[in-house]
């Protein structure tokens, strides 16, 4: 039997908030849903954004509404109307020019044609012949001013020593830290019970760590007049998401894995982790990715391509309404008349065990991942343009559903988590590639969600937004719209698509299988097929037994109360992410070698070697 991944817990941040325990999922989708889990999402903001003190529960709302989601980038993040440049000048005169300065701010090597004279001990005079080139700090407004950011007042970390942290790794402790927690099993119990080569961390960066704290810093020291620090290297390494978790979290000593593919980076940890599942490598793994892309820097890099919407280029959006100042909110409008992206940050993990596993510690079941596929893009005109490689995943993933869940399931009981980034290139063609895999497989008026409309374009963590939103889906029964479109642009090729800004009640066992489809710069294209915890149940109960399920369910009672707990904590504000910096460490003292494992302490299971061999027809 092959192993199937099922998820077991998830957790993440970004502008609509947590996701774990789907707050996150519930803020988007408030309008459509019952009080008590729009209120959970409103209760689990206001401890994040630090409004404990807020007793009025409309202008809490208010205030929650205001600072979360897409919208303008505040201040205390970058004042996009004071953004900081050097501009080169070349003076030059008659006269020599003359200026003083410190002895001590002098370069250790003069340039040529500077001449010195003693003021006193501290300071000389400089005289320049000739012409001299000068960098002169200025300040200059951003054409793009709206970001999908965390929501405001919040600091992910503000609750463990994060001191020099980048942001993408303050944000990885607590997705993380929300994923494990969510799994409602003590992780010393899931690594008593798991030999400890078959846990693995497969989690990154698509860009990596560029602020003051990681690379950009250690790149700009220079000619910002300072030093790298000695974190800052280190730090901004794409895969250290996954090396904060091994070390700082779980203390894994298991599998570990980085895979980048821009915007499809989630899907190809995903990927990996879940190949790893069904081959046995694997029995548990936490997947995930973080990305903290909104810096002048990265925004100024994707503008250059025209790429990101800017308020000029929204207000001629806007301009037959005779809009006069941009609408930030509604600055993502994914497979309607848009004008670029949204950048977004956005930290998502998700925690998969086996099936055996999960039914032996009773884990709570969110969902599976049938299948996950990757392909490029063939030849190309440029490196950003897609390509066909799209087409190939999408309509694999479908017929993979299909394979194992019928007809029937496929057409009538699925939906589609498009990438929809928001730009006019891909209204176009990844509608056409929708379009086109629905008329194929017999599906009328695929439903399509697109949550960069709420939430921006994070990049790496994409993909990860929508995954987090599908098992939402299946717990509240409710198809988020895509709220900042009036309807498809008539570019957009949607015969046989539901593209609609109304959210979609469909009701919990209403979906069973949800399609993510996500697209990256350079010809990476992945898609992944997810079922619905209903439907992995009746799988599970075909491979397993009824008698089975039944102590399985029991088990699950206790893991529910503890997850449940968690949630409590979040919702009152007393829960701390995981960090274990320096707990534990181990050395070569404490690893037990012979011919056949080796033992670490600590851990309660050997690491067994394998006596035979795969190659078998290369053997004697």
């Amino acid at each position: 039997m092959i192993p199937l991944p099922v998820i077991v817990g998830f957790g993440g941040i970004n502008a609509a908030g947590r996701s774990t325990f789907h707050h996150g999922y519930c803020r988007m989708t408030a309008d459509a849903l019952p009080e008590a889990a729009a209120a959970r999402a409103y209760r689990s903001l206001q401890m994040l954004m630090g409004l404990a003190d807020v007793t009025d529960q409309a202008e809490l709302r208010r205030i929650i509404d205001a600072g979360t989601l897409v919208r303008r980038i505040e201040r205390e993040h970058i004042d996009v109307d004071h953004l900081q440049w050097q501009r080169h000048f070349t003076l030059s005169g008659e006269a020599p020019l003359r200026f003083t300065c410190k002895r001590a701010d002098l370069p250790k090597h003069l340039p040529d044609g500077w001449q010195l004279s003693a003021l006193d001990d501290d300071h000389v005079q400089v005289l320049i012949a000739g012409a001299e080139s000068l960098a002169v700090p200025m300040v200059y407004e951003a054409k793009v001013k709206v970001a999908g950011q965390l929501p405001s007042g919040s600091d992910p970390g503000r609750r463990y020593a994060s001191h020099h942290h980048p942001r993408g790794l303050k944000m990885t402790v607590l997705g993380a830290s929300d994923a494990i927690g969510s799994v409602g099993i003590d992780w010393d119990l899931i690594r008593a019970r798991v030999n400890p080569a078959h846990i693995g961390v497969y989690a990154g960066s698509a860009m990596g760590q560029l602020d003051a704290y990681g690379n950009g810093g250690m790149i700009a020291a220079r000619l910002a007049g300072k030093q790298a620090t000695a974190k800052q290297c280190a730090l901004g390494f794409a895969q250290m998401p996954a090396d904060f978790i091994n070390a700082y979290l779980l203390g894994n000593i298991g599998r570990t894995s980085c895979n980048l593919g821009a915007c499809a980076s989630f899907l190809y940890n995903l990927n990996a982790a879940v190949q790893d599942i069904q081959a046995g490598r694997t029995r548990v793994a936490v997947v995930g990715t973080s990305e903290a892309p909104i810096t002048p820097e990265i925004i100024e890099g994707y503008a250059a391509m025209s790429a990101l919407a800017t308020d000029e280029g929204l207000l001629a959006l806007d301009a037959d309404m005779g809009a006069t100042t941009p609408n930030h909110r509604r600055a993502s409008r994914p497979f309607g008349h848009n004008c670029g992206f949204v950048i977004a940050e956005s930290a998502q993990f998700i925690v998969l065990f086996d099936d055996a596993l999960a039914l032996e510690l009773g884990a709570s079941i969110h969902g599976a991942v049938n299948d996950v596929f990757i392909h490029a893009d063939g030849y190309k005109r440029s490196i950003s343009a897609p390509g066909i490689g799209n087409y190939i995943t999408l309509a694999n993933a479908v017929a993979s559903a299909r394979a194992l869940l019928g007809e029937d399931a496929v057409r009538r009981r699925s939906y589609v988590q498009a990438h929809g980034s928001s730009t006019p290139q891909n209204r176009m063609t990844e509608s056409h590639i929708l379009d086109v895999t629905a008329r194929a497989f017999g599906i009328e008026r695929w439903s399509v969600a697109a949550m960069k409309c709420y939430l921006g374009h994070s990049i790496g963590s994409a993909a990860g937004d929508q995954i987090a939103a599908a098992l939402g889906v299946w717990e509240h029964g409710v198809i988020p719209g895509i709220a900042t479109i009036d309807g498809p642009a008539e570019d957009v090729h949607a015969a046989n698509l539901d593209i609609s800004a109304a959210h979609k009640q469909v009701g919990r066992g209403g979906i069973d299988v949800a399609f993510i489809n996500a697209k990256g710069f350079g010809g990476n294209n992945a898609s992944a097929s997810l079922l619905a915890p209903h439907v992995v149940q009746q799988l599970l109960t075909r491979r397993h037994g009824a008698s089975a399920m039944q102590a399985y369910a029991a088990r699950n009672e206790a893991v529910r109360e503890t997850a449940a707990g968690f949630e409590n904590a979040i919702l009152n504000g007393e829960d701390s992410p995981v960090y274990r910096f320096g707990q534990a460490v181990l050395g070569g003292e404490n690893v037990h070698l012979d011919a056949d494992q080796i033992r670490i302490d600590g851990y309660d299971q050997p690491i067994a070697f394998e006596r035979g061999t795969r190659y078998t027809d290369l053997r004697d």
